[in-house]
């Protein structure tokens, strides 16, 4: 496995890297609010039966139009076996605040367990602190047990939510953004 530099987006291959997850639990989120106090609770849950989320459902042509972008700062990584993409990390960096901010991370399914994800995450974290950031950023799904447990193994720490950046029904439907940090220094 080699990882370098990415600069073009093979967006079919990215496609076919960016798949998606299941999980058999999730971690619940629940907003107690009144006027003297506001309460988040964060439990992790069993489900009923298997959750299964395909992001390329959701992949819009704007969204690789603006990563191709981006591109361009030189701090996004890819993973190859070969000639074929097995993993890839787009990220750029938020200048004002020093982060490096993971807009997109993903292994091919057939490479997970295989430490390539921990490759590209570390490889990712050598080019922030190349570029003089002071931290790197991720977001995923309250559903999303299997990349929660990853980024926590690598040293991540929760470190904030939007309870609606996906839909207006964010809390309800079980899926809130949850936000992780890991400091470069």
């Amino acid at each position: 496995m080699e990882i370098r530099p990415v600069f073009t987006l093979d967006r079919e291959a990215v496609r076919q890297v960016m798949g998606g997850y299941s999980s058999r639990e999730r971690y619940a989120v629940r907003v107690l609010e009144s006027e003297e106090q506001t309460t988040f609770q964060i439990q992790l849950e069993e489900l009923p039966g298997l959750f299964e989320k395909d992001f390329r459902a959701g992949l819009l042509e704007d969204d690789l139009d603006r990563y191709e972008q981006m591109l361009a700062e030189g701090l996004s990584r890819a993973a190859w076996e070969g000639e074929q993409l097995v993993g890839v990390g787009l990220a750029s960096a938020e200048r004002w605040n020093g982060t490096l901010w993971i807009w997109e991370f993903h292994v091919h399914p057939q490479f997970q367990g295989r430490g390539v994800g921990r490759a590209l995450m570390e490889s990712l974290a050598v080019a922030g602190r190349q570029a003089g950031l002071r931290t790197m950023r991720v977001e995923t799904q309250s559903s999303n047990v299997p990349a929660i447990r990853f980024y926590r193994s690598l040293g991540f720490q929760l470190q904030g939510m939007d309870v609606s950046l996906y839909t207006n029904d964010d809390l309800s439907a079980g899926e809130v953004a949850l936000f992780f940090k890991h400091r470069l220094d």
